[in-house]
């Protein structure tokens, strides 16, 4: 087989910590965020997927409408999302099948993360058939192996809790040196739709064992948006925009886009951030660059490839995600070292 998101303050963070401490998950939350384990980055488990597209907004009211699925998790259990790298089960000794009940798949059993199990309207990634997976590996412990499986043709992820049968495993790697890139070419021929990911990681260092469901949408054209479900208030006022022609007669400027800086955890003299990429206008291969203000140092990134000279680094992106189509997106992370303040830096995004 083949091998292979603006700083959120410190003090959302703080507020969460003092969420989660009234319960016995605040050690959860103390002890395992800081480890920084791992998940599927691309396309996104469930848990990072609602943390990088929320975690800066976990309070808007709107995401009980726009995402009702991230919005039931955050209620449940807000660590879910803050922890998302955190997934893990002990001792498994390769029993996975045998000791993760149906219906308990994509929280691995772990009760914390039990809100990943419920069936809904997930957020999906459009993809083809044939589709590179990333796992971030953050913590760099390597892997004895990773098993991807994707749910059969006639599972419906949106009223069905994932249970093993609706799984067909079509990768089984063999062992990642930790450091490792792990980028697994996966094919899923024969599937259109909403479907799951499955991912097992067992990591090399001791017996310990990730699980993730990513949902993706296989097929021509992409996933029914949330906004056509309420056209109405749109089509009421047609008229404005065909008056308006001096506009698409001047598009934005080719080779533009934003890049979006944001500190997703962070403890003592270390800490995580993401970085979202954006093409406002043309397509190509984006580069976005960075002067660290103080004393950072990067200790290893994944989903883009990064080049630090002193306090100046570069990023591009990965062999997945190098290039965007106006209107796209991608993100990639990095974990830190400082000294001083960690004072987020401006960024500047290019295109073409």
């Amino acid at each position: 087989m083949l091998r292979s998101r603006k700083t959120r303050v410190r003090s959302l963070i703080l507020a969460f910590a003092a969420v989660v401490m009234a319960g016995a998950s605040a050690l959860f939350f103390t002890t395992q965020t800081a480890s920084a384990h791992g998940t599927a980055t691309s396309p996104p488990a469930r848990q990072y997927s609602c943390w990088d597209r929320w975690g800066d907004d976990h309070q808007n009211p709107a995401m009980e409408q726009e995402d009702p699925m991230c919005y039931q998790a955050f209620q449940a259990n807000p660590n879910t999302m803050w922890s998302w790298m955190s997934l893990l089960r002990e001792g498994m000794a390769g029993q996975h099948e045998q000791r993760i009940p149906d219906g308990q798949l994509c929280s691995g059993g772990n009760s914390d993360y039990a809100s990943l199990d419920e069936p809904g309207d997930w957020h999906t990634t459009s993809l083809g058939n044939d589709f590179t997976l990333h796992y971030e590996d953050q913590a760099t412990h390597g892997a004895d192996y990773y098993w991807v499986y994707v749910t059969r043709q006639g599972y419906d992820p949106t009223t069905q809790r994932l249970g093993w049968g609706d799984l067909e495993r079509v990768v089984e790697t063999g062992v990642y040196e930790p450091g490792e890139a792990v980028d697994i070419p996966v094919s899923a021929p024969g599937r259109s739709g909403h479907h799951v990911v499955y991912v097992i990681w067992q990591a090399s260092h001791f017996d310990q064992t990730f699980y993730s469901c990513s949902d993706v949408w296989f097929g021509g054209g992409s996933q029914p948006d949330p906004e056509p479900t309420d056209p109405d208030p749109e089509p009421t006022e047609p008229d404005p925009e065909p008056t308006t022609d001096p506009e698409p007669s001047d598009p934005p400027a080719g080779g533009e886009c934003t890049a979006t800086y944001t500190v997703a955890n962070e403890w003592g003299s270390g800490f995580t951030a993401n970085v979202e990429v954006a093409s406002t206008g043309g397509s190509g291969a984006w580069e976005v660059s960075w002067t660290w203000p103080g004393d950072q140092e990067i200790t290893n990134s994944w989903s883009a490839t990064l080049d630090q000279s002193g306090s100046s680094v570069t990023a591009t992106g990965a062999s997945y995600n190098d290039t965007l189509a106006s209107g796209q997106s991608t993100s990639f992370g990095l974990n830190a070292t400082y000294g001083g303040s960690n004072t987020a830096p401006d960024l500047t995004c290019a295109i073409g």
